[in-house]
C-alpha cells in the first residue's frame, strides 16, 4: 500500500509518560525536559493534563507546565481535559488543542474516569461548543481500549465507530485511536483504521499505540498503510496506563523517529538530541526504561519494507 506523504510525531512523555512516574516529577525537571524536547525540533507535544489535582498530584503544576511550554516557539501544545472545568483552565493558559478521551468499554470508563460511555459522551457536546468560541482551537478526542480491554477483552469495530459517529457529528477536530494496553495486531490496526478512513476520509486520524508486546512498530506501518498520518510516542518509551496494570508506555520517540528517518521521512527531528533526552529522562526520573537509549545504545528501530523518498 502507498504511504503517506508525511507523517507527525505527538510528543506525549510530559503527559502520559509521566502519569505512572511513581513519584511527583518537581517542576523544574518538567521544564527542563520541555525545552530539551523542544530544542529536538519536536513541534508538536501534549504536555499536561488538566485533571483534579487531588486525585493526580502530579499535574498540579499544569499551568505553570503549560506557560512554558506555549511560549516556545513553533510548538502546537496541546493537553488533555476529562471535563468542560479543565478546559477552561487549560484556555486560560493559553492552550487551543485539547485531547478528550473516551474509552471503548464501558468496564474501563468506569475504572478510569468512574462513569459510563453514554455519560462521557454527554461531556463532549459543552467541550466542543466552548472551543468553537476560541479562534483556532480543536478537540480531538482519544479512544482509549480502542483494540482491547483488560476487563472485557477484545473490542468490536462497532464500538469505536459509534464513539467516531458521535464525535464527528459534533463537530470534533480528529480522532485517535489507542492501544491503550499494548494488545492490537497490525491486521486490527489497519482494519480499524482503514474502515474510519473510508467512512470519514477528511477526519485526521491518529494512533496512541503502546508497545507491550513490542508491536508498536508494526503497529505505526499498519497504520500508515491505512492512511493514518499522527502518532503519539513518548521519550524514553515512560508512561503506562493507571486502570491497566502491566500495560507498559508508548512507543519510544528516539525509537518511532529513527524508523521513520530509516525509511526517508524527512522528520525535522534530531536523532542525536531525542537520545539525548531519553538519557536526561533517566537521570532526572526513572532509571526504568524500556528505551536502549539511556545505556548509549542505538534505539532498535528498522520498520519493515521498501522505503518511500523524502516526504514533502
Amino acid at each position: 500500500m502507498p504511504l503517506p506523504a508525511q507523517v507527525w510525531i505527538v510528543e506525549v512523555g510530559l503527559r502520559d509518560g509521566l502519569q505512572l512516574a511513581g513519584q511527583v516529577v518537581p517542576v523544574e525537571a518538567k521544564l527542563r525536559l520541555l525545552r530539551a524536547l523542544h530544542a529536538t525540533g519536536l513541534r508538536a507535544m501534549e504536555v499536561t493534563s488538566f485533571v483534579s489535582p487531588a486525585a493526580v498530584p502530579q499535574f498540579a503544576d499544569a499551568e505553570t507546565v503549560a506557560r512554558a511550554a506555549v511560549a516556545l516557539p513553533d510548538l502546537r501544545v496541546s493537553a488533555l481535559i476529562p471535563n468542560l472545568r479543565g478546559q477552561v483552565r487549560a484556555h486560560a493558559v493559553g492552550i487551543r488543542h485539547v485531547t478528550f478521551v473516551v474509552a471503548a468499554t464501558d468496564a474501563f470508563n468506569v475504572e478510569n474516569v468512574r462513569m459510563p460511555v453514554e455519560e462521557s459522551l454527554a461531556h463532549l457536546a459543552p467541550i466542543v461548543q466552548a472551543q468553537r468560541a476560541v479562534p483556532e482551537a480543536s478537540v480531538e478526542v482519544g479512544i482509549a481500549v480502542a483494540f482491547g480491554c483488560p476487563y472485557t477483552g477484545p473490542v468490536p469495530f462497532e464500538a469505536i465507530r459509534k464513539i467516531v459517529d458521535r464525535a464527528v457529528a459534533l463537530g470534533v477536530g480528529g480522532i485517535a485511536l489507542g492501544d491503550t494496553i499494548g494488545v492490537a495486531t497490525p491486521e486490527q490496526v489497519y482494519l480499524a483504521a482503514s474502515r474510519l478512513r473510508d467512512a470519514y476520509p477528511n477526519l485526521p486520524l491518529g494512533l496512541h499505540l503502546h508497545d507491550t508486546r513490542g508491536l508498536g512498530l508494526a503497529n505505526v506501518l499498519a497504520g500508515m498503510e491505512a492512511g493514518v498520518t499522527t502518532f503519539d510516542a513518548s521519550v524514553g518509551g515512560m508512561g503506562g496506563c493507571p486502570a491497566a496494570p502491566g500495560a507498559t508506555g508508548n512507543i519510544a520517540t528516539e525509537t518511532l523517529n529513527q524508523a521513520l528517518q530509516e525509511r526517508g521521512f524527512v522528520t525535522h527531528i534530531d536523532q542525536g538530541a531525542l537520545l539525548d533526552c531519553a538519557r536526561l529522562v533517566h537521570e532526572l526520573i526513572t532509571p526504568d526504561l524500556p528505551s536502549r537509549a539511556p545505556s548509549g545504545q542505538p534505539s532498535p528501530a528498522s520498520l519493515p519494507g521498501p522505503r518511500p523518498g523524502p516526504a514533502a
